[in-house]
């Protein structure tokens, strides 16, 4: 009853946003590398920072990339009664494994809790000794993880909005007839303004205000890519504005652009105040036969006000929305 009326009086910060009409593109997180362990909920907002519930191994091996500068998303996803094995723990890891690519590349274990600590030492600091768990690794490069934010600890937008999305995707399209595909409720990545959201691996893609209408394009691919314009937050290989030039790349080149090694930079910027950027993305199609690029300037578009929290009197906060201006393939 307690629960029913403190969401009854909260406004939650997806929904504001959304109202508003503000767009997720640029808002997905550029990472080189992803660590994903399942861990029971609830999780706690500090699971990654404390020993507790993950070992002090985990901790010690983000440390060690933090301080290093590089860049990492580390995520929990809850146990699965069809996916997971009782005394074991499934880990995740996926890297950028070249400055063009198309895709993260993919390496998954299973290994008894106790090993836990020492496997995600050896992925992130001392990949020497990655050969001990050999006989813990799984052959999965075929098969696709979704992960939907339902951490409503962070915000509970996401577990209110996250989790119908979730049982969808789980229940419609990750069935026992489908080796293809897992679907999994994960732990907070950002942009909870954005609930439900959700990350695609090993492709990287992010999305956010999804509607259970566009879960069959989004998962199968078989149509218009252009319908999925306004959900798209963006692709991890690139910063904020590359991401906002290549939603419209994609829109042009259509679905075999997924395929297609890219790498992108910002060649100009107006760091001060943010309202413009130039932008390259040079790619080379998956047969390596065309090798090309773009080049296009994003530029602000207004604001719109978004609220960073939900609750029951959130605070609003103006935020800039920028398009593209200019795009040209270069020969």
């Amino acid at each position: 009853m307690s629960i029913n009326k403190t969401q009854n009086h909260c406004r939650f910060c997806s929904e504001i946003s959304q109202a508003n009409g503000e767009d997720p593109i640029g808002s997905a997180i550029a990472v080189e590398q992803y660590l994903i362990i399942e861990a029971a909920q609830p999780w706690p907002v500090p699971i990654w920072i404390e020993p507790d519930p993950m070992p002090q191994g985990v901790v010690d091996a983000l440390n060690f990339v933090w301080e290093g500068g590089r860049t990492i998303r580390q995520l929990a996803i809850a146990p699965d009664p069809e996916y997971s094995h009782p005394d074991y723990t499934r880990v995740l890891y996926y890297r950028q494994a070249a400055q063009f690519f198309a895709q993260f590349e993919k390496h998954e274990f299973i290994v008894p809790h106790a090993l836990l600590g020492s496997l995600a030492l050896a992925l992130l600091k001392h990949p020497e000794e990655l050969p001990n768990f050999d006989q813990y690794r799984q052959q999965t490069n075929h098969i696709r993880e979704i992960l939907v934010c339902n951490h409503g600890n962070v915000d509970v937008a996401c577990s209110r909005f996250g989790y119908p999305i979730y049982q969808k995707l789980r229940s419609e399209y990750a069935t026992v007839n489908n080796s293809n595909l897992r679907v999994w409720r994960c732990s907070h990545f950002g942009g909870h303004e954005f609930a439900p959201t959700l990350v695609d691996l090993p492709q990287g893609q992010y999305w956010g205000h999804l509607k259970p209408e566009i879960l069959d394009l989004l998962v199968r691919r078989n149509g218009s890519v252009k319908e999925l314009y306004p959900y798209y937050r963006g692709w991890a290989g690139l910063p904020k504005f590359a991401q906002i030039a290549e939603r419209e790349i994609w829109m042009q080149e259509g679905w075999n652009w997924l395929e297609y090694h890219k790498a992108g930079q910002v060649l100009a910027s107006d760091e001060i105040n943010q309202e413009w950027a130039d932008v390259r993305i040079v790619f080379t199609t998956a047969d390596r036969n065309i090798s090309s690029a773009y080049q296009a300037r994003v530029e602000v578009r207004g604001s719109v006000m978004t609220a960073w929290k939900s609750g029951a009197n959130p605070t609003l906060e103006e935020v800039k929305q920028y398009h593209v201006t200019s795009l040209v393939k270069l020969a």
